[in-house]
């Protein structure tokens, strides 16, 4: 089981992503957000799907795509530290990544099953962790992070945009 990590296991700009998953099991947690964010988005029109709720805003679309990038990414940094690689990894931009991406060129209902299908994908490689590596810990944008804490940021990363969509677009 992937418990919580502790505070020096993750860079302060994290905080909020791993203190917004609520208790018990996150994998558990994982799988359940897994299905509601995907019918969540999944049944949205084209129109609520483009709608972006100020200028310079993403849409949601656009919010689903950074969704996606930004799990590809800690689950990338999470397989590397578990597999014992010393590399430092680089950091991620998210605004650069937008810069360069064309989820708005797509319908909600495809990056809808691509999040659904790379959830899939890293609950696999989540469920793999055995407890010691889960306390493995890397670098990444110069800042230390355990294999457990990038699963935490996961959880808690699409817990804060959905209370981003919940709040500002719905």
């Amino acid at each position: 089981m992937i418990k919580k990590p502790q505070p020096d296991e993750y860079p302060a700009y994290a905080t909020g992503y791993v203190n917004k998953v609520p208790p018990g099991p996150v994998l558990e947690i994982l799988e359940y957000l897994k299905d509601n964010t995907y019918n969540f988005f999944a049944r949205m029109t084209a129109e609520q799907a483009d709608y972006a709720y100020a200028d310079g805003k993403w849409t949601l679309k656009e919010v689903l795509g950074h969704m996606i990038d930004t799990e590809r990414v800690f689950a990338f940094r999470a397989l590397c530290f578990a597999r014992g690689d010393k590399t430092p990894l680089p950091g991620f931009e998210q605004d650069d990544y937008m810069a360069n991406a064309s989820f708005d060129n797509r319908s909600i209902q495809s990056l809808a099953s691509e999040f659904k299908a790379v959830r899939e994908s890293n609950m696999f490689l989540y469920s793999s962790f055995t407890d010691e590596q889960s306390l493995i810990v890397g670098t990444a944008n110069n800042n230390p992070a355990s294999v457990r804490a990038l699963v935490y940021m996961t959880a808690g990363h699409e817990l804060h945009h959905l209370d981003i969509v919940k709040a500002k677009y719905i």
